[in-house]
């Protein structure tokens, strides 16, 4: 392996930095984005040795980001470039930390769909599924992530197995990889994201009919290669023709999630429901509907305390 020292790029430490702290250690998915940033820095500073690496130097390289890429995304270029400097801060490889009180700018973000839709428009775009016959299109896989609030990539590994139509219930174990041209099952996000899901009746009296004639262990979903974009534009068009708000495919995840929380069910109930890592994650998702039902809380507890 060639000598490391203040001599060495910024894009050759990273690249070892990379392969040694983040390969095998990370998700395929999450490995993939430190690449995009090793390729951004092989693009634009590949010569810029570590004793160069100056805090205006460094944040000449975020504005350079910030110019094409939204503030969100700067900062989770900047995150993956500073652990790997403050690595080379705590060898001795450079004499100070260039990351220190610099800015994150970025484009203004995109003007984002609806996250989530109230019971009557759900209730709306589920009659205009096409799900009278025994074919699994898209229409199912819409109708699949609202009844259950599954993430994109577990709903594309479902396969008919995961049904218990006996004691209604969905067991999420894996996910399908659609983020590549191989494809192929996965591990699922985190541990509490391997789970058994309550189905409703009529959930499983319909999933029952479609995956009577399916290869048991073969995904519901996938034929061939399917891709998120394609899945959201799907969705849209039904909005639009509904004439309720445009929604991606992860807003009706949250429009379940919203849905349970309106209708009293725990907030830990919905977190495991959902497979989160812990119920911080679904208390700060969902706070705006979280601090609305402690209002409703509020009132009805006068009303009872009022009548004692």
């Amino acid at each position: 392996m060639k000598r490391i020292d203040e001599e060495t790029t910024l894009l050759e430490y990273f690249k070892l930095w990379i392969k040694l702290y983040k390969d095998g250690a990370v998700r395929e998915v999450t490995l993939r984005k430190y690449w995009e940033t090793y390729h951004f820095i092989e693009k634009n500073i590949p010569n810029l040795k570590l004793k160069d690496v100056t805090r205006i130097k460094y944040q000449e390289l975020l504005n350079l980001y910030a110019q094409s890429h939204e503030r969100q995304t700067v900062k989770d270029f900047h995150h993956q470039i500073k652990a790997a400097l403050l690595d080379a801060y705590d060898d001795e490889l450079i004499k100070k930390d260039p990351t220190r009180r610099i800015v994150i700018k970025g484009k203004k973000p995109k003007k984002k769909k609806t996250k989530f839709l109230n019971e009557n428009e759900l209730k709306l775009l589920l009659k205009q599924l096409k799900t009278n016959k025994n074919d699994p299109s898209l229409d199912w896989l819409v109708l699949l992530v609202a009844k259950t609030g599954l993430r994109f990539a577990e709903a594309l590994g479902v396969t008919p197995n995961d049904f218990d139509f006996e004691n209604q219930t969905l067991t999420i174990n894996k996910t399908w990889n659609y983020k590549e041209a191989k494809g192929g099952f996965q591990p699922t996000k985190n541990e509490s994201s391997n789970r058994k899901i309550a189905l409703d009746w009529k959930t499983c009296l319909q999933f029952n009919n479609l995956t009577l004639q399916l290869n048991p262990i073969s995904p519901i979903f996938v034929k061939k290669r399917i891709y998120n974009s394609t899945v959201n534009n799907f969705l849209s068009n039904k909005c639009i023709k509904t004439g309720i708000p445009e929604i991606s495919i992860h807003g009706l995840r949250h429009t379940h999630a919203s849905l349970l929380l309106y209708a009293g069910v725990s907030i830990a109930g919905v977190s495991k429901r959902l497979g989160h890592a812990s119920i911080t994650t679904t208390e700060n998702t969902y706070l705006h509907i979280i601090k609305e039902l402690e209002t409703q809380d509020n009132t009805l507890i006068r009303q009872h305390l009022s009548q004692l």
